[in-house]
């Protein structure tokens, strides 16, 4: 298993590097856009809570209005919301803006593959079974999100991590990746939250 782990650090590392340098032209091209569609950041960057409970702040294209946590629903998001950007509604349908946490994956801060990066204050929530989440990396992509992404409550995703966490394996990697991008490009199902007025572990802000 540690060789197993050690490969899947190395193979997170030559993924990311070789896609930052591929996709430079579009990250370029979308900060472009986002700084001519409305005032502020090009990325929003806001504490996720990784492994072992260690903070982080992930970045991710700014697909909000600024401020846009203070307003509305908070951290909740609605597939109408107002507070969603011209561009912001493209970048999240395609998932551009998850794009550039491959440089928490280079950091170290985050896999390719693991359970999504939660708040702090949810952590705070977390019995024993949902704090084993944290005993690996969080993902750009995950086990839950190919099961249903934000159409599944909180306690549903807690759950498909920690079966991904006790299963992990390199196959089960490839199999959620290749998953990922037919939903992303095909299905594009999930996008936004089943019941997106309520309290539950949001990751898609």
């Amino acid at each position: 298993m540690r060789i197993q782990r050690f490969f899947k650090r190395i193979i997170d590392v030559i993924i990311s590097i070789i896609s930052l340098i591929l996709l430079s032209p579009l990250f370029l091209i979308t900060a472009i856009l986002i700084k001519i569609d409305s005032s502020g950041p090009i990325f929003f960057r806001y504490e996720r809570i990784g492994k072992d409970e260690k903070p982080f702040q992930p970045f991710k294209f700014r697909t909000m209005k600024k401020g846009a946590i203070k307003q509305g629903l908070g951290y909740n998001i609605a597939e109408d919301d107002e507070r969603i950007t011209k561009v912001g509604k493209f970048f999240r349908k395609w998932g551009i803006d998850e794009l550039p946490q491959l440089i928490n994956v280079i950091k170290g801060e985050m896999s390719l593959v693991g359970p999504r990066p939660t708040l702090r204050y949810q952590v705070e929530k977390y019995n024993n079974f949902q704090r084993k989440r944290l005993s690996v990396k969080p993902g750009i992509t995950s086990w839950a999100l190919i099961h249903g992404r934000n159409l599944l409550t909180w306690e549903e995703k807690i759950r498909y991590d920690v079966e991904y966490i006790q299963n992990w394996n390199l196959l089960l990697d490839l199999k959620i990746i290749s998953r990922t991008f037919y939903i992303i490009f095909i299905t594009r199902k999930g996008l936004y939250e089943k019941n997106a007025g309520l309290d539950d572990e949001i990751n898609k802000f």
